[in-house]
């Protein structure tokens, strides 16, 4: 059984009048307040666009794990940027509670259980602004892959300007005014990441030997995320709690979600859901050999948060007499240090 994400044309929104423009912004928090995620086509990223990020993404990814390594994630750093392998995160190796929200980017564990210790069988390359001089850019040399770092530049800004229409439809969508986040964001403080799930033999990830991604849920604000056709993602049903579904790939759509941080903003009135990549639900389409290999996998996700001393406090229609508050305020930098302090 796949997910019922909703999916929602967003040129409605863009293209949109008044009453337009709040109708579809209605109908995405409904999404989020209901699954976490929305499925958005006709959005504002041309398919040609994505197309030569997947196919930039991958002849970096392509190179030998030396080639790659000359452009590292730097070691025992608060830097995260640049190549790993595996992911310094270590998704499944975070404990963290149910409603983690007790707050930078990436991912929080949403289990209750002991963490696991098995690989997260990723590769991952990880993109700031190149103007936040606290996260500096790690680029490969220029002759690796010609024309990487400017297309990605490019690419950064290009979902930063339609993660700003979204964050104008969730204002809409919860009764504040179209405005209200724009000056919480700058765009300097956002994270994109190239992902690469390397072919696996499927009885590891069966077997829990491996996994790509374990269970978890995002620290940002929300996420884009462009997936290719391999298939593996999966989300954890909203009324039926530990029960993950398939989400599959549909062309020229992306999903959108909502991080911890702006569950926590929004009084969880939007939802943050936990989400995880395993094998690939066509089994029998998917892997190879005797062995059955899985194909690899690529996705690209771009990660948005406010400015590091924006002041996370429940927003004003979200609460009221029987429904107070539930947080502290709290600063987006202190909310990052206090995600980044799970890690290990």
């Amino acid at each position: 059984m796949s997910s019922k994400i909703p999916v929602i044309d967003f040129s409605l929104f863009t293209d949109g009048d008044a009453a337009g423009r709040r109708a579809v912004a209605k109908s995405i928090t409904a999404a989020f307040a209901a699954h976490g995620f929305v499925r958005l086509i006709n959005h504002p990223v041309s398919s040609s666009t994505v197309s030569q990020a997947f196919r930039q993404s991958k002849l970096f990814f392509d190179l030998p794990i030396s080639s790659k390594s000359r452009a590292p994630n730097p070691p025992d750093s608060k830097v995260n940027r640049g190549f790993s392998y595996p992911s310094p995160e270590k998704v499944s190796n975070l404990a963290a509670t149910a409603n983690g929200s007790n707050g930078v980017n990436g991912a929080d564990e949403s289990s209750k259980e002991p963490a696991q210790r098995v690989p997260d069988a990723k590769e991952t390359y990880d993109i700031g602004s190149e103007h936040n001089a606290e996260q500096p850019n790690v680029w490969p040399p220029p002759n690796l892959v010609p024309g990487f770092r400017g297309f990605m530049t490019g690419f950064y800004w290009t979902l930063a300007g339609f993660s700003r229409e979204l964050l104008r439809a969730l204002a809409l969508g919860i009764n504040l005014e179209e405005d209200h986040f724009l000056e919480f964001y700058s765009a300097q403080d956002n994270q994109l990441r190239l992902l690469h799930y390397p072919e696996i033999e499927a009885a590891k990830l069966e077997e829990g030997r491996a996994v790509r991604v374990a269970a978890h849920r995002d620290w940002s604000a929300f996420t884009i995320l462009f997936q290719d056709d391999c298939g593996g993602f999966e989300i954890e049903s909203p009324t039926e709690p530990g029960k993950f579904v398939p989400v599959e790939p549909i062309e020229d759509s992306c999903l959108v979600n909502i991080g911890d941080l702006m569950a926590r903003w929004s009084n969880d009135t939007l939802m943050s859901t936990s989400h995880r990549v395993g094998i690939p639900p066509l089994l029998q389409n998917r892997c190879a050999g005797d062995k059955r290999t899985t194909q690899s996998r690529h996705s690209i996700g771009y990660f948005v948060s406010p400015m590091p001393d924006t002041v996370i406090k429940c927003l004003p229609t979200c609460y009221d007499a029987e429904h107070p508050a539930k947080y502290a305020p709290v600063t987006q930098r202190e909310y990052n240090v206090s995600k980044a302090s799970m890690q290990c």
